[in-house]
């Protein structure tokens, strides 16, 4: 350690040099000023002053829960003193403060052993506690207000953890003595690279860049896109089995992201999976959306999406039936969908074009979205649209910061530490790779699916939202219908997976997966992990439903397909090879909408 002075100024020497360059380089760029000036501001956009000023507000209105917390915060700083005099004596008392299960944070073995970053970590530790104490003690706050108050200051205080700066992160300072600073300068580098690819903002990496091509190491199924419109392309892929089932199967994916999350590579690829199962697999890839594309609403994607790829595959297998797949916000369409062909139906439409339906990780019912409720509001709402009306569409990046500070300690700040400090390039990962492919939404898709879904919840209401002129109705769709949720969802929470399945009319079988949003639906059954739960019974509430239900080691993929089969048909039909019906390839797989990125 007494090297560090001498380091840290050669250091602070030699960056100087690249930061002059990077501050020169753009002051005067009229393009990267015009682009600053117009990325969102979130902390504007969830009106976090105006939050945090009547937390205040109310905390100085009740001065005894105020006195109570920082009488409490004292007494336990008096002992944390006495805890470290005790092991500077040689002693092993026990810790005042506690690390919670599953924080990896102060995993390096001088959190423990060293009593200097012991104390500081447990001073960290005693101070959250005391900040969490302070908001949910404001007994007059509005519950929204407390939620955004509660979830800001758990972010203020991740922040502010002793890990994120040099001086108080034991393995960056052994890293910064070691290299004798090049992991700092390499950081630096790292950091510029960053501010440059996020214009501006800090776009903190999360995998290794080049580590992935599409249609190379991602996305790499064969296949043919047969279909092409403005919001889709359908691709098919290639059968591997001598004989398939008679009812192909659509999937419908979330357009927040790119399909491939359901085609990683060979190890992790549902469609894959599916394909050597005996189905004829059939994929919707969303385009990423521009200006040109801003007027585009949900009844937009339900026609050109889900409706026009029923007329597709008929017309390229000559089958009027599909079982189909609806993932995250791809499940609300997809229900959407049901619901508006059982309308459909009933007035002598075509009959029963959906055998069976599968959600995976889906909301019908938005009365609990979880964290996500922070940034649902009417106010908030109303300033994103504002933020939308001169360009028409919400950028991907934008939308990308909301999500990594749902989980900030693991998307955000232990990769700034790892490329930062540590100075070190992420490893490869494929589904964060996936994770920072984002898209744009337009602004009219965008704002409806908020208002209507999240900040009214009209789709589980008769009426609530109409398509083409039709009532939607939930309670009309008689389909059979499996719902997957996963049991650490943070965007779509397995109770209210639960409350969405109750919806519908028909049998329905509801099973939830370990892992979270991702990860629980990512699960093949050659990696044997996380496990899933099932149970027949299908009570009023969820927490009953898993205190009857049956846990299952290894992946529910196998449940599934024995549950879909019974709507396929015999494994008995002639393969159907892409192109060879009487829609022709266009290209091969995975196409081209999904090569746009949003960079």
């Amino acid at each position: 350690m007494e090297e560090l002075p001498t380091i840290l100024a050669e250091v602070a020497t030699r960056s100087q040099e690249m930061i002059r360059e990077f501050n020169e380089r753009h002051a005067t760029d009229p393009e990267w000023q015009a682009t600053a000036r117009s990325e969102l501001n979130l902390t504007e956009l969830v009106g976090l002053p105006e939050t945090f000023a009547e937390l205040t507000r109310q905390m100085m209105s009740e001065p005894e829960h105020l006195a109570k917390a920082q009488m409490k915060f004292w007494e336990n700083g008096l002992k944390l003193l006495g805890y470290f005099n005790a092991r500077m004596a040689g002693h092993k008392p026990e810790p005042i403060a506690q690390p919670q299960r599953g924080d990896k944070r102060f995993l390096d073995k001088d959190w423990k052993e060293d009593p200097y970053f012991d104390f500081l970590k447990q001073q960290y530790l005693l101070f959250s506690t005391w900040v969490d104490d302070l908001v949910n003690g404001a007994d007059g706050l509005d519950p929204h207000e407390r939620q955004k108050a509660q979830f800001f200051t758990r972010r203020l205080t991740d922040a502010m953890a002793p890990t994120n700066f040099l001086l108080t992160n034991p393995e960056a300072l052994h890293e910064t003595i070691e290299t004798r600073g090049d992991n700092l300068i390499k950081g630096l580098e790292m950091a510029i690279q960053d501010m440059e690819k996020g214009r501006g903002r800090l776009n903190v990496r999360t995998t290794k860049e080049g580590a992935f091509t599409l249609g190379v190491e991602l996305a790499n199924t064969p296949g043919k896109v047969i279909f092409r419109n403005d919001l889709m392309e359908l691709i098919q892929y290639t059968p591997t089995t001598d004989k398939v089932r008679k009812t192909p199967l659509l999937v419908v994916p979330p357009w927040i992201n790119k399909f491939y999350i359901l085609d990683l590579g060979a190890e992790k690829s549902f469609v894959r999976w599916a394909v050597e199962q005996g189905h004829t697999v059939f994929i919707i890839s969303w385009v990423n959306p521009d200006e040109s594309l801003k007027d585009k609403a949900f009844e937009d994607y339900l026609v050109e999406g889900p409706l026009a790829a029923l007329d597709a595959i008929e017309q390229a297998t000559g089958e009027t039936q599909v079982n189909a797949i609806g993932y995250c916000i791809g499940g609300t369409l997809l229900a959407t969908t049901l619901a508006y062909l059982a309308d459909q139906e009933l007035k002598g439409g075509a009959k029963n074009r959906i055998k069976s339906a599968t959600f995976f990780t889906t909301l019908l019912d938005f009365s609990d979205v979880g964290e996500l409720s922070v940034f649902i509001d009417d106010g908030l709402v109303g300033r994103l649209e504002e933020h939308m009306k001169d360009n028409g569409i919400l950028y991907g990046r934008e939308m990308a910061s909301t999500f990594s500070l749902l989980r900030a300690n693991d998307l955000i700040w232990s990769f700034a530490i790892n490329s930062y400090l540590m100075g070190k390039d992420p490893r490869p990962f494929d589904i964060l790779h996936w994770n920072s492919d984002y898209t744009n939404m337009p602004a009219a898709m965008h704002t409806y699916y908020l208002r209507h879904m999240y900040l009214e919840n009209r789709l589980r209401v008769h009426g609530g939202i109409e398509i083409k002129g039709v009532k939607i109705d939930l309670a009309k769709i008689k389909t059979p219908s499996y719902f997957l949720a996963t049991k650490e969802d943070h965007i779509a929470p397995w109770k209210t997976v639960y409350e969405s399945s109750r919806l519908l009319s028909g049998p329905t079988k509801y099973v939830m997966s370990g892992s979270g949003h991702v990860g629980g639906v990512i699960n093949p059954p050659s990696r044997n992990k996380y496990g899933y739960w099932t149970n027949s019974a299908k009570p009023n509430k969820a927490g009953a439903w898993l205190e009857g239900a049956s846990q299952h080691p290894g992946s529910w993929w196998n449940d599934w397909n024995k549950w879909v089969t019974r709507y396929t048909g015999k494994k008995d039909q002639a393969p159907r090879k892409p192109g060879k019906g009487k829609l022709k390839a266009l290209c091969a797989a995975p196409g081209e909408y999904v090569l746009k990125r949003s960079d």
